[in-house]
């Protein structure tokens, strides 16, 4: 509990390290007095990330309900108890409300973020396989939900209750076992299924599993030499085809010969010792495409080139597009390698995009798979033509038109989304544009079906190859199924109000992925309808039917049992703030192609100061109205809510289109930990590094014993205000690493991380630090190193001198309590929350309608 009072602290304005924000910054004045605060004394939003990290490096997180899970930002080991882990798992709190009543008056929103497939720690178990053979695994005869340690046994072990809605079930012959003196099966131990809360069920040999054929049309937009399948679909490994656009775009700028090497040093690695990442049973086909599709046939000894012309009636011209890399190792290599050199006089700058993403639909019809693109040019003939010239979007920011910027400008793209999800196809893009893309069209065939965008605009081969390598080398290796549904259940007393993320809506209780990984997420709202014992628990359930790249087709099962309350200080004692930033970040982003982004950041405010509003009301409602009381769970709560007001997408500021899509994209699909650290980038001062930090070193275990390890340092708050310009700092949004270099650093300072010793020597377009003998330089390599390893790829790097370089600019944006990006300092909004909360206790009313604050306040 916070109480920020009005009081004068002069150590605000004489603070001397003190870095005055840089009159580039682009913000919005506070309106109207307000209590000066040190911000030393208003809550950190990076304290309980720090302290809670340190918590779980020696510690591990046990399951069962009841306890507080570590924080998405921290490393952590789970040991499953009949929990999902964390990882798969978060809800907005850990103990359920008993109503309705309870959850409305306390404005928690009951959310649930699932990430099914997420990373395990190494020293984490691995998700236990159980095939049950023909059949399937044991299922509710009522509400279909999925056997798992939550459920009761009756009748000798014969009969099992279902824990989500009290239906009795039978069990098949084979599956009954006897019950010991405490009613659980004398092979419970036996049975990952009763004992663990995340499991792979195995359903190849079940055709009721298998994905289904989606029906005939009658204008096929796509043809095949292949016949239409229908019914059924056999589980298959997964096939990938990758598309690359030879318009003069991808070829001036170097990204078409970056992403053919690329993907030759995927396929087969090289000398200097990294190897293939692409498992031998998968296949690959390559297209190429301008504004004609051109085809590439590798069954005979000489690879066979077929160009389709006609772009509007899209076709397959071979049975034998699709190869096992390493049988044909030399052809594709000596395809790769010319493909540049082949197109390198290309003059058009046409591209049929649309109907090259049919083209491979079409070459991955009847057996699903993964579309991945290498795109340049805005797609201007074929299947989803767009017009040449943009909007006018500096006219239509701040009206109700707005929100036409983040719709597709042709019908078409929403078909091909439509046509790709039915087919069980994921479809990931790397795009690399020169000038307007339009990724609000573009974007959304991803964006619905489960795949992943990379943004490389105005691409340096310097600054963005390596990156581009390391993010395809990721999209291959992480866990990830195709064909995917999921289906969220709930206890008698819930249900699914929404779903929010990145996928199609196949029907009110079901999604569909046509490529799900481990860095996809999604959220669930859930409402009550009707009342929950607080003698037992509240119970959810997740199923993804998906199959996995080796072409089994799997259930993955998530399970999850909380504790159900009937007070709100029980409720607010265990709410996760993390689980509500990242529901209110994806429903933000869902909502941008219907709301102007004024009244979302409105919305945004609004919800924020419910929820503490709420707190208020019910748990501290003896303390004086000019008190801003703020519950110890959602301390950082309206600091991670200006941050989300302040990405890409919400800024109240111009930024393109095409820029806002793209992040909308990331974030609807993020996951909450790379949500977090998007929203609030790590900041670190290099400077002050102690010497053993980011270094192999012994650490004491819980047995008394030493192990190696590497401690990593702490990260400070975004804002000037505690810097120093003497420093060196580097922050991290998970997109960019940026070092911004003070105008004071040392020579010696600048020695021991960038090899020179004058400021203006540091070469401000160097995209990889050099490695230098010097114990910061090791650190600093080590710190790069372990974040690589946290999220599977690198970042762009890049150089900002104070007062000296353009990225400067970006990297002020960062500083989210600063005053930028066209909103309020952290410092100011707090206040902006203070005045609105203070006016409803002592005025009555609401936050939200009639004589409500929005109109003064804003």
């Amino acid at each position: 509990m916070d109480d920020l009072k009005a009081t004068h602290f002069s150590s605000m304005y004489a603070h001397p390290n003190h870095i005055p924000q840089p009159p580039h910054s682009a913000g919005t004045n506070y309106k109207g007095l307000r209590p000066r605060i040190d911000p030393s004394q208003v809550p950190s939003p990076i304290d309980a990330i720090e302290r809670d990290r340190q918590v779980w490096e020696s510690k591990t997180h046990t399951t069962l309900p009841g306890t507080h899970a570590p924080l998405c930002t921290s490393d952590f080991v789970a040991v499953d108890q009949g929990n999902s882990s964390p990882k798969f798992v978060r809800v907005s709190t850990w103990n359920m409300p008993s109503t309705s009543k309870l959850a409305s008056e306390s404005s928690v929103p009951v959310v649930a973020v699932f990430q099914p497939f997420a990373d395990l720690s190494p020293g984490e178990e691995p998700i236990p396989l159980v095939d049950h053979g023909n059949k399937g695994p044991a299922r509710c005869a009522k509400c279909r939900a999925y056997i798992n340690p939550w459920c009761t046994w009756a009748s000798g072990g014969v009969r099992w209750k279902c824990n989500l809605c009290s239906h009795e079930t039978e069990v098949s012959p084979e599956y009954v076992c006897n019950l010991d003196a405490n009613l659980l099966r004398l092979d419970h131990l036996q049975r990952p299924e009763l004992n663990k809360g995340t499991v792979d069920f195995v359903v190849t040999s079940s055709e009721d599993y298998w994905a289904q054929n989606p029906p005939h049309l009658i204008s096929q937009p796509y043809y095949s030499v292949e016949e239409q399948p229908s019914g059924h679909r056999e589980p298959v490994p997964m096939d990938y085809v990758f598309a690359f656009d030879v318009s003069n775009e991808a070829i001036a700028s170097g990204f078409l010969r970056s992403a053919c090497d690329s993907l030759k040093l995927l396929l087969f690695g090289n000398e200097a010792g990294s190897k293939p990442c692409l498992p031998s049973f998968n296949r690959v086909a390559i297209i190429t495409y301008d504004k004609n599709i051109h085809f590439y046939d590798f069954t005979s000894e000489m690879i066979q080139l077929a160009v389709v012309a006609d772009v509007e009636e899209v076709f397959v011209p071979s049975r034998t597009l699709f190869v096992e890399p390493l049988s044909r190792k030399l052809a594709i290599e000596a395809l790769l390698d010319s493909i540049p050199l082949q197109y390198a006089e290309n003059t058009s700058a046409d591209s049929c995009f649309g109907s090259a993403i049919r083209a491979g639909l079409a070459a991955l019809a009847g057996r699903g798979g993964h579309l991945v693109f290498f795109h340049s040019a805005l797609p201007t003939i074929g299947a989803g033509a767009l017009p040449l010239t943009p909007p006018s979007e500096t006219a239509l920011y701040d009206t109700d038109k707005e929100k036409n910027l983040h719709k597709p400008r042709s019908d078409t793209w929403n078909l091909i989304a439509d046509e790709c999800s039915e087919e069980g196809v994921g479809v990931s893009m790397f795009l690399a544009p020169g000038r307007y893309m339009d990724t609000g069209s573009v974007c959304l065939v991803s964006t619905q079906t489960g795949g992943e965008v990379f943004w490389h605009p105005r691409f340096s081969l310097q600054r963005d190859g390596p990156v581009l390598e390391d993010q395809l080398r990721r999209l291959i290796e992480r866990m990830q199924g195709y064909n995917c549904t999921a289906r969220v259940r709930c206890s008698n007393g819930l249900q699914v109000k929404s779903y929010q993320g990145s996928f199609q809506q196949a029907s009110p209780n079901e999604i569909i992925f046509g490529n799900l990984s481990a860095d996809n997420a999604f959220t669930v709202e859930l409402e009550h309808t009707g009342s929950l014992s607080p003698r037992a628990y509240a119970y959810l359930q997740c199923a993804v039917l998906y199959t996995s790249v080796e072409g089994q087709r799997r259930v993955r099962v998530l399970n999850l049992a909380m504790n159900v309350v009937e007070l709100a200080g029980s409720l607010f004692q265990f709410a996760d703030l993390e689980s509500v930033v990242c529901h209110f970040a994806k429903e933000a982003m869902a909502s941008m192609s219907q709301q102007r982004t004024l009244i979302i950041r409105e919305d945004l405010t609004e919800k924020c100061a419910s929820i503490l509003l709420g707190y208020r009301k019910q748990c501290a409602a003896a303390t004086r109205a000019t008190q801003l009381i703020i519950p110890e769970a959602f301390r950082a709560l309206p600091a991670f809510t200006l941050a989300l007001q302040k990405t890409k997408p919400l800024k109240a500021r111009q930024v393109s289109s095409d820029v806002r899509n793209y992040h909308v994209h990331r974030i609807l699909s993020m996951s909450p930990r790379t949500l977090m650290h998007y929203l609030y980038p790590r900041l670190l001062a290099l400077h002050d590094l102690d010497d053993e930090i980011a270094l192999p070193q012994l650490v004491r275990t819980d047995d008394g014993g030493k192990r190696e390890a590497t401690l990593m340092p702490s990260c400070m708050r975004n804002s000037y205000f505690f810097m120093e310009a003497g420093g060196v700092y580097m922050i991290d949004n998970e997109e960019t690493t940026i070092f911004w270099i003070g105008s004071s650093a040392s020579p010696q300072l600048l020695l021991d991380l960038f090899g020179v010793d004058d400021i203006n020597a540091v070469d401000s377009q160097m995209h990889a630090l050099p490695v230098l003998p010097s114990t910061l330089s090791r650190q600093v390599q080590s710190i790069l190193a372990h974040r690589r390893a946290e999220r599977g790829r690198a970042t762009k790097i890049l150089i900002a001198r104070q007062n000296l370089d353009a990225a400067e600019i970006e990297f002020s944006d960062m500083l989210v309590e600063d005053q930028n990006n066209g909103a309020m300092s952290y410092l100011d909004y707090l206040a902006l929350l203070h005045k609105q909360i203070t006016n409803v206790l002592t005025n009555g009313g609401s936050l939200g309608g009639g004589s409500s604050m929005r109109g003064s306040i804003w």
